[in-house]
């Protein structure tokens, strides 16, 4: 077995797409044969929109960046984590999240924080195929990573990602009829710029939320829903052909657990009412949205501990859309075999942050496939240039990514990342709609 050992590990603190404070690691290893060297980085997303059983990202709690800052998690990487990684061989990446895990010692990553042991262990796994010359996804996926994730495009953001009063968290689309995932980002782009001309003539805002998409004050998912149709039309695209639409719902912000109902702030405020509904209300509203849009995948389309509303969900609605579940099974085994075991949701979202390492990122998305469940790789709302999932989701083939909107670099990398993989992979490439039957 070739030997790459880590001869030195480093963290450092840097900034977020959110101008918040996130964690970034280099890791060295050096071929012991030749003495031969290669370092890999890596830095850590941050999200806004957080399930409550996520892996801990440890902060600060001080007065510098408001409490923000990561110096507690960067000295974890530079001493004990650096400790116990220190002549371990970089290529073992199973054995490297292990000493991780253990050496952090909870089931959250509590004592080093998950923004600690990602940031390694991602570099680890970067500097292992550097050293080997190899690109990150065939490191990480083997010969048979061929197929192109096809876009779900965040163009309108609402919820914690936009300060506006539109309520469901992300409006994706998806450019299913596309030939290739570059003709795919293309579609998209259209789109994105014909939605903002629209936004225009209308007199509505063109900022954007935290993952680039536009995010004016509208009235409710529907009156956004008409705009999205009226851009892919407009963009000489037919909506449910060759443009799908995708929905989080992030309805875990929305729930009270006083009330027991789901609350619409934004909605409520335009019209000038209290809007609330309960589990079954929830569910039939979303019935009539697919009835009246091409929706193929909700996430989170309930809270993610309505274990009881999730199986009335997915019993009434699993088998027209994708149920991807997000805070539900925060890229964890444990709470995605509870989910299997009650047969809710068909899809889990995968977010390398919720759970700490990389290796236990990939156990999910391998569970999940094997018992027929779908993945969809995804970033967080604070962002880094970093274009790690964009390999990610070429290795495991999971045939869909979330990544924002065609706007700021730090989704945009990822976009080019994968334009970039399907050049490589040249005509071995393929991209095919995940929802052909819907």
């Amino acid at each position: 077995m070739i030997y790459m050992q880590i001869t030195n590990i480093h963290g450092r603190e840097i900034l977020d797409s959110r101008g918040n404070p996130t964690v970034e690691a280099e890791v060295t290893l050096t071929e012991t044969s030749t003495g031969k060297r290669f370092t890999g980085c890596a830095a850590v997303p941050s999200g806004a929109s957080t399930g409550r059983f996520e892996a801990v990202e440890l902060r600060d709690a001080q007065e510098r960046y408001f409490g923000l800052g990561v110096q507690k998690a960067v000295s974890n990487i530079n001493t004990k984590i650096k400790e116990a990684l220190s002549g371990r061989n970089g290529l073992d990446q199973q054995e490297v999240d292990r000493i991780l895990m253990e050496t952090d010692g909870t089931d959250n990553k509590g004592n080093l924080g998950a923004n600690a042991t990602l940031a390694v262990s991602l570099a680890v796994a970067r500097a292992a195929a550097e050293s080997l010359n190899m690109p990150l996804y065939r490191y990480l996926g083997g010969v048979h990573t061929d197929r192109m994730p096809v876009p779900m495009m965040n163009i309108l953001n609402g919820g914690k990602h936009a300060a506006n009063t539109v309520d469901f968290q992300e409006f994706m689309i998806m450019p299913v009829s596309a030939g290739s995932f570059s003709e795919g980002l293309r579609i998209c782009a259209e789109i994105y710029h014909y939605l903002k001309k629209i936004l225009v003539q209308k007199g509505l805002s063109t900022g954007v939320g935290d993952e680039g998409g536009f995010a004016p004050d509208l009235p409710d998912a529907r009156a956004v829903l008409t705009l999205i149709i009226e851009a892919i039309e407009k963009s000489k695209y037919l909506p449910g052909k060759d443009v799908k639409i995708a929905l989080d719902v992030a309805s875990s912000e929305l729930y009270n657990e006083k009330t027991g109902m789901y609350h619409f702030p934004g909605e409520s405020s335009l019209k000038g009412e209290e809007i609330v509904r309960d589990t079954s209300e929830m569910i039939t509203y979303y019935e009539e949205l697919i009835n009246e849009f091409p929706i193929v995948s909700i996430e989170d389309g309930l809270a993610e501990d309505d274990w009881e509303g999730w199986k009335k969900l997915t019993k009434r609605l699993g088998g027209r859309v994708q149920l991807v579940g997000d805070d539900l099974f925060v890229t964890n085994t444990k709470r995605l075999e509870a989910g299997m075991k009650l047969n809710v949701a068909g899809a889990i979202l995968v977010k390398v942050n919720q759970i700490g390492t990389l290796s236990e990122a990939m156990e999910a998305v391998l569970m999940a496939q094997h018992h027929g469940y779908k993945a969809v790789i995804s970033h967080r709302s604070g962002e880094t240039e970093d274009p790690f999932i964009a390999d990610l989701a070429v290795a495991v083939n999971a045939g869909q990514i979330k990544t924002g909107a065609p706007c700021r670099s730090d989704r945009v990398a990822k976009y080019n990342r994968l334009l970039r993989i399907e050049e490589q992979l040249g005509r071995n490439a393929y991209y095919r709609d995940p929802f052909p039957t819907v």
